[in-house]
């Protein structure tokens, strides 16, 4: 008479509870980075530069307008080093100038030897078909190899209320999806107003020294790539130029006062002074 009982075998091969834990903590534990090193894209408005502050635990990327170049941060979490770079914000319906995608792309040359991730920021809302297009332009900048080191992170989470990530994802259609499948659906949800001790952190480094570990080390930038970066056209620092893309990027002033804050080491253009991020 047969029996209706599991196998023998079947139920060994399941890990108690606290078997599956002690793994995934040994997991966790041999994927630890000493250090990280992150860079912030996005465009304008998104929360970009909020989802720095919400990374370094204070308020360090000013908010009050946005920056022509790149800023960097650094601090401690968790006892270890975490470099941040937010780079200029781009335009939703316009081509990006080109002064701001030269500073895009030097933001790999402030977290030496290489960026461990890019954590493109993208609000939970309407996404467009021109929303995926200036996402695969400007990432084009870095090479196809940017993809494999880049995570999705979503701000304005509260907007979701009770639906997952996973509907929402579903739910915006084809273009969405293009860029998580093309982030090899990385991506992370993180709320900006909470500060100093946050729930949804240690998940987001968790999983950017995953994609380390999977992708076998950090981001650099190929030589090909750097060749034709240094042939577009040198900046134009124009006092008027710069002018007219601050305003093309305006956005309704946000609240909240600022600290005024030292730039770490990011060896800007001569001729520029150190911005403010969008």
């Amino acid at each position: 008479m047969s029996s209706n009982r599991p196998s023998d075998s079947t139920a060994d091969d399941q890990l108690d509870p606290e078997e599956e834990r002690r793994l995934a903590a040994a997991a966790r534990e041999a994927n630890r980075l000493p250090e990280l090193r992150l860079i912030l894209l996005g465009w304008r408005w998104p929360g970009k530069s909020l989802t720095g502050n919400t990374i370094l635990g204070r308020e360090e990327f000013r908010l009050e307008r946005a920056a022509e170049f790149c800023v960097k941060r650094e601090t401690e979490v968790d006892q270890r080093k975490v470099t941040v770079v937010d780079t200029p914000g781009w335009f939703s319906a316009q081509t990006t100038p080109t002064d701001y995608q030269q500073e895009m792309v030097r933001s790999v040359t402030l977290c030496p030897p290489g960026p461990h991730a890019f954590l493109l920021v993208i609000p939970v809302g309407m996404f467009t078909e021109t929303d995926r297009a200036r996402i695969e332009e400007n990432l084009a900048l870095f090479g196809e190899d940017v993809w494999k080191h880049t995570m999705v992170v979503f701000t304005w989470a509260e907007v979701l209320k009770d639906r997952s990530i996973e509907r929402h994802i579903r739910r915006e259609g084809r273009d969405l999806q293009w860029v998580v499948d093309k982030c090899k659906k990385r991506y992370h949800v993180i709320n900006n107003y909470i500060f100093g001790e946050h729930p949804q952190l240690p998940q987001l480094m968790e999983k950017v020294e995953k994609i380390v570990a999977e992708e076998g080390g950090y981001f650099t930038l190929k030589t090909d790539e750097t060749k034709t970066q240094s042939q577009t056209p040198s900046l134009n620092l124009n006092t008027n130029s710069l002018k007219e893309n601050r305003e093309l990027g305006a956005r309704p002033k946000q609240n909240g006062s600022c600290n005024s804050l030292r730039a770490m080491d990011m060896d800007p253009p001569q001729s520029l002074v150190e911005g403010v991020s969008d």
